[in-house]
């Protein structure tokens, strides 16, 4: 399944591998200062996605500054798009 062009990120959401900038692991992450105020920030622009309603694990930050915020690992996410 590595290398494909999209990333199944969950549920029926996908994202193109090009427009991903980063994978990040939410508890790691969101103890930073400068990770929450953009989180608010795409918040408030109503650019975050919630893919799954269960307990979030990732979160994926897109050129378009969209954020999908995942129960998926940071590991499986990384094997899927072909990083690991």
């Amino acid at each position: 399944m590595a290398n494909l062009p999209y990333l199944h990120l969950g549920s029926d959401v996908t994202v193109h591998n090009r427009e991903i900038i980063g994978i990040f692991d939410i508890e790691r992450t969101t103890i930073n200062k400068n990770v929450n105020e953009f989180l608010k920030k795409c918040q408030k622009s109503g650019k975050i996605y919630y893919v799954s309603l269960d307990l979030p694990k990732s979160f994926v930050v897109t050129g378009s500054e969209n954020v999908y915020v995942t129960n998926v690992s940071t590991l499986t996410l990384k094997k899927r798009c072909g990083i690991i």
